[in-house]
Protein backbone atom coordinates (compact mmCIF):
# COMPACT_ATOMS: atom_id res chain seq x y z
CA UNK A 1 0.00 0.00 0.00
CA UNK A 2 1.06 3.01 -0.47
CA UNK A 3 1.58 6.36 1.70
CA UNK A 4 -1.70 8.20 -0.41
CA UNK A 5 -3.60 5.37 0.57
CA UNK A 6 -2.65 5.18 4.24
CA UNK A 7 -3.75 9.15 4.56
CA UNK A 8 -7.16 8.40 2.45
CA UNK A 9 -8.08 5.46 5.41
CA UNK A 10 -6.64 8.11 8.20
CA UNK A 11 -9.21 10.78 6.24
CA UNK A 12 -12.42 7.60 6.30
CA UNK A 13 -11.38 7.00 10.06
CA UNK A 14 -11.17 10.66 11.36
CA UNK A 15 -14.56 11.06 9.41
CA UNK A 16 -16.16 8.22 10.85
CA UNK A 17 -15.21 9.25 14.05
CA UNK A 18 -16.39 12.63 13.83
CA UNK A 19 -19.51 11.51 12.79
CA UNK A 20 -19.46 8.84 16.29
CA UNK A 21 -18.64 12.22 18.11
CA UNK A 22 -22.34 13.49 16.78
CA UNK A 23 -24.22 10.89 16.81
CA UNK A 24 -23.00 10.09 20.76
CA UNK A 25 -24.19 13.75 21.20
CA UNK A 26 -27.67 13.92 19.01
CA UNK A 27 -28.59 10.63 19.08
CA UNK A 28 -27.14 8.79 22.36
CA UNK A 29 -27.38 12.59 24.43
CA UNK A 30 -24.20 12.58 25.43
CA UNK A 31 -23.18 15.92 26.49
CA UNK A 32 -19.57 17.00 25.59
CA UNK A 33 -17.31 19.29 27.41
CA UNK A 34 -15.16 21.83 26.57
CA UNK A 35 -12.25 19.15 26.00
CA UNK A 36 -14.49 17.00 24.24
CA UNK A 37 -15.22 19.66 22.09
CA UNK A 38 -11.78 20.34 21.55
CA UNK A 39 -10.92 16.45 20.98
CA UNK A 40 -13.66 16.70 18.63
CA UNK A 41 -12.16 19.91 16.66
CA UNK A 42 -8.99 17.77 16.40
CA UNK A 43 -10.50 15.01 15.05
CA UNK A 44 -12.36 17.46 12.62
CA UNK A 45 -8.86 19.07 11.70
CA UNK A 46 -7.21 15.55 11.27
CA UNK A 47 -9.85 14.90 8.48
CA UNK A 48 -9.11 17.77 6.92
CA UNK A 49 -5.12 18.31 6.67
CA UNK A 50 -5.25 14.55 5.64
CA UNK A 51 -7.65 15.26 3.09
CA UNK A 52 -5.58 17.81 1.71
CA UNK A 53 -2.16 16.06 2.15
CA UNK A 54 -4.13 12.94 0.38
CA UNK A 55 -4.74 15.48 -2.98
CA UNK A 56 -1.25 16.23 -3.73
CA UNK A 57 1.68 13.83 -4.56
CA UNK A 58 3.76 11.84 -2.53
CA UNK A 59 6.49 10.41 -4.36
CA UNK A 60 9.46 12.62 -2.75
CA UNK A 61 10.74 11.51 0.88
CA UNK A 62 10.37 15.15 1.51
CA UNK A 63 6.67 15.71 0.65
CA UNK A 64 5.64 12.33 2.46
CA UNK A 65 7.57 13.31 5.87
CA UNK A 66 6.02 16.68 5.76
CA UNK A 67 2.27 15.66 4.89
CA UNK A 68 3.48 13.14 7.93
CA UNK A 69 4.34 16.01 10.12
CA UNK A 70 1.57 18.22 9.35
CA UNK A 71 -1.02 14.84 10.51
CA UNK A 72 1.30 14.16 13.69
CA UNK A 73 0.94 17.50 14.99
CA UNK A 74 -2.78 17.45 14.98
CA UNK A 75 -3.16 14.15 16.48
CA UNK A 76 -0.42 14.92 18.81
CA UNK A 77 -2.45 18.24 20.05
CA UNK A 78 -5.64 16.39 20.22
CA UNK A 79 -4.13 13.20 21.79
CA UNK A 80 -2.44 15.71 24.57
CA UNK A 81 -6.48 17.09 25.42
CA UNK A 82 -7.26 13.67 25.76
CA UNK A 83 -4.64 12.59 28.21
CA UNK A 84 -5.35 15.70 29.91
CA UNK A 85 -9.25 14.99 30.33
CA UNK A 86 -8.19 11.25 30.96
CA UNK A 87 -6.17 13.05 34.22
CA UNK A 88 -8.81 15.12 35.14
CA UNK A 89 -11.52 12.70 35.31
CA UNK A 90 -9.21 10.48 37.56
CA UNK A 91 -8.73 13.37 40.02
CA UNK A 92 -11.19 13.23 43.04
CA UNK A 93 -14.57 15.42 42.82
CA UNK A 94 -12.99 17.73 44.85
CA UNK A 95 -9.83 18.38 43.00
CA UNK A 96 -11.31 18.37 39.35
CA UNK A 97 -10.46 21.93 37.71
CA UNK A 98 -13.18 23.86 35.73
CA UNK A 99 -13.23 23.63 32.77
CA UNK A 100 -14.79 27.08 32.40
CA UNK A 101 -17.58 28.47 30.21
CA UNK A 102 -18.86 26.46 27.83
CA UNK A 103 -18.20 27.22 24.09
CA UNK A 104 -21.25 28.32 22.81
CA UNK A 105 -21.29 31.08 25.50
CA UNK A 106 -17.46 32.20 24.56
CA UNK A 107 -18.39 32.38 20.47
CA UNK A 108 -22.40 33.33 20.98
CA UNK A 109 -21.67 36.96 19.74
CA UNK A 110 -19.05 35.48 16.86
CA UNK A 111 -19.73 36.05 13.18
CA UNK A 112 -20.95 33.17 11.79
CA UNK A 113 -22.10 31.60 14.66
CA UNK A 114 -25.38 29.34 13.68
CA UNK A 115 -23.26 27.66 11.07
CA UNK A 116 -20.94 26.11 13.47
CA UNK A 117 -22.47 26.38 16.71
CA UNK A 118 -23.94 22.65 16.60
CA UNK A 119 -20.13 21.63 16.39
CA UNK A 120 -19.39 23.45 19.89
CA UNK A 121 -22.80 22.71 21.86
CA UNK A 122 -21.70 21.57 25.03
CA UNK A 123 -21.43 22.23 28.71
CA UNK A 124 -18.61 23.38 31.17
CA UNK A 125 -18.00 19.70 33.25
CA UNK A 126 -15.65 18.04 32.03
CA UNK A 127 -14.51 16.31 34.90
CA UNK A 128 -18.30 13.91 34.27
CA UNK A 129 -17.07 10.82 33.00
CA UNK A 130 -19.21 9.81 30.19
CA UNK A 131 -18.75 6.40 28.45
CA UNK A 132 -19.80 4.15 24.93
CA UNK A 133 -18.97 0.82 25.85
CA UNK A 134 -18.00 0.86 29.00
CA UNK A 135 -15.23 2.85 27.97
CA UNK A 136 -14.69 6.88 28.74
CA UNK A 137 -15.13 8.77 25.50
CA UNK A 138 -11.65 10.91 26.01
CA UNK A 139 -10.12 7.33 26.22
CA UNK A 140 -11.69 6.46 22.27
CA UNK A 141 -10.19 9.59 21.60
CA UNK A 142 -6.49 8.89 22.66
CA UNK A 143 -7.17 5.10 20.75
CA UNK A 144 -8.38 7.33 17.89
CA UNK A 145 -4.92 9.74 18.03
CA UNK A 146 -2.81 7.09 18.93
CA UNK A 147 -4.00 4.78 15.46
CA UNK A 148 -3.20 7.69 13.72
CA UNK A 149 0.10 8.36 14.96
CA UNK A 150 1.07 4.51 14.47
CA UNK A 151 -0.54 4.74 11.04
CA UNK A 152 1.05 7.34 9.47
CA UNK A 153 4.56 6.59 10.76
CA UNK A 154 4.53 2.82 9.82
CA UNK A 155 3.56 3.65 6.51
CA UNK A 156 6.05 6.54 5.99
CA UNK A 157 8.81 4.25 7.14
CA UNK A 158 7.75 0.91 5.33
CA UNK A 159 7.35 3.17 2.36
CA UNK A 160 10.64 4.13 2.47
CA UNK A 161 12.45 1.09 3.15
CA UNK A 162 13.23 0.40 -0.43
CA UNK A 163 15.61 3.72 0.01
CA UNK A 164 17.97 2.57 2.54
CA UNK A 165 18.93 -1.18 0.61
Amino acid sequence: MSFRKALWYVFILAVLCACGTFFAQYVLGKNPCVLCISQRIAVILTALVAFVCALFPNRSLFWRMINALMVSIVSIVGLGVALYQIYIQHLPVMEQPSCGAPWTFRFRDAPLFDWYEPIIRGTGNCGEVQTFMYVSLPIWSALFFSTVLIWIWTWLIRGNRHIYR
